[in-house]
């Protein structure tokens, strides 16, 4: 998958030259957002890994270390499907929560869950280290000169920021939230939905951090005169209805947020993203769920390598999840639990690893197979790289695979620790979603 040095030399020309505007947003590409999308293109440079196993080896070590040790705290009496509500003590269950979750001090040491990803996004530290900034209006009526105190004032801030909520609030964003670079959105201590208006965008930027927030029913809004950047105002397009959507930006983690119901997809990334991770999240009441790569003929999204990881793919979700074009993808230890027309589908030769998953597929006989190939005969996919490893199928499930096997982990014998199988992965994700933190308490 990684090629040579030259072949990503020239899909890196190509991204910084051939920028669609209209699939941007962006009404007019001026020699602002010319200079933003070259920088973002040479951080995604450099956060391209040319040997992706070893990320995908370290994940998987880490993985299994964890879970052999909440696994002496935890007893598994249901299956998490209907997603129960748990009261017992608390449990972090996979090598991400067990970083900070059963840490009654969290609130006090907020900056901690900067160092807790893994996966392609590890270099994701958003705002380590910076201010922090507490959202206490939930308006969003002024897209130009942002209210101070509303979200969307704190995501445009030049330096790098921590935002939290002082309370529970309920956002109608009335245009996309455009987020700058070196920012975390923390949700942890409130109840913080978006809901009803426009989705958030990362255009361009880099190292974002996004957790602990409730995204449901977006909707396409309007666009016109946005400020989306501190020092920068514009004209954008219509936007599409998506949740979170990934434009040209690098070393981004989406954790536990809980996203449903939304007008176009739940999470796009697309144009040359790369160095993302997506975890712990809970997805349900959904068509499109994820789509990474949005053409057949962009091929700068070679360089896109994307985790996902210990989410739930839960009731009322129909197809993408995800979606793959071009790039690496790592789909690790994640619940499928619903989909009515398949889980994991791509086209323009993707290299897929399922490693750990279960899939539970439905009762409709024509949909029984995960898998779903686009746009290419029988001789064209069977040279595309797409491996199942300790993946669970359950209920008729299958799994097709294609193409040579992807490689040796790099590990020597006593430290090559297989993943978690799939019949772990119902424990990995059991928290998946927003979370209900009390300050003071264990999340």
């Amino acid at each position: 998958m990684a090629g040579s040095s030259s072949k990503v030399a020239l899909i890196l020309v190509a991204f910084a030259i051939t920028i669609p505007c209209l699939e941007a947003g962006i009404g007019e590409f001026d020699d602002f957002l010319k200079a933003q999308s070259e920088e973002a293109h040479e951080i995604a440079l450099e956060s391209y890994v040319p040997d992706p196993e070893n990320v995908t080896s370290d994940l998987n070590l880490q993985v299994h270390s964890a879970l052999g040790e909440a696994l002496k705290e935890e007893s598994n009496h249901t299956r998490r499907e209907l997603k129960q509500k748990y009261s017992g003590p608390c449990l972090a269950l996979n090598p991400i929560d067990r970083c900070w979750r059963c840490k009654k001090n969290w609130a006090k040491d907020r900056f901690k869950l900067a160092h807790c990803v893994k996966g392609f996004g590890r270099r994701a530290v958003g705002g380590l280290n910076g201010k922090i900034y507490i959202v206490t209006d939930p308006s969003d009526n002024e897209p130009v000169n942002p209210k101070p105190g509303t979200l969307r004032y704190g995501v445009l801030k030049k330096d790098p920021l921590w935002i939290t909520f002082k309370h529970s609030m309920v956002i109608k964003l009335n245009y996309e939230l455009l987020i700058a670079s070196d920012k975390t959105i923390d949700g942890r201590g409130a109840n913080v939905v978006i809901k009803g208006g426009a989705g958030l965008t990362m255009q361009f930027v880099n190292n974002i951090i996004i957790h602990g927030l409730r995204i449901q029913k977006i909707k396409s809004m309007d666009g016109g005169m946005l400020r989306d950047s501190w020092n920068h105002v514009g004209v954008r397009t219509r936007c599409d209805g998506d949740a979170i959507s990934i434009f040209g930006s690098s070393n981004i983690w989406i954790d536990h947020i809980s996203l449903s119901d939304c007008e176009d997809g739940l999470i796009d990334i697309i144009q040359g993203s790369t160095g993302i991770t997506i975890s712990n999240c809970h997805m349900t009441k959904h068509n499109d769920v994820m789509l990474f790569g949005a053409s057949d003929t962009y091929n700068g999204d070679k360089i896109m390598q994307v985790t996902v990881a210990f989410n739930h793919f839960g009731q009322g979700l129909i197809q993408r999840m995800p979606r793959c074009r071009w790039g690496f993808f790592h789909v690790l230890n994640n619940d499928y639990t619903h989909w009515l027309m398949y889980a994991i589908g791509g086209s323009s030769g993707p290299t897929i690893l399922s490693q750990g998953n279960r899939f539970i597929a439905p009762n409709n006989d024509a949909a029984k197979e995960v898998t779903h190939r686009d746009y290419a005969q029988p001789s064209v996919w069977s040279k595309w790289q797409w491996r199942s490893q300790n993946d669970l199928f359950m209920n008729g499930a299958t799994f097709i695979e294609s193409g040579k096997p992807i490689g040796k982990l790099p590990f020597n014998k006593g430290f090559l620790m297989k993943p978690r199988h799939g019949s772990q992965a119902n424990r990995l994700s059991r928290f998946s979603g927003a979370l209900n933190c009390i300050v003071g308490k264990p999340c």
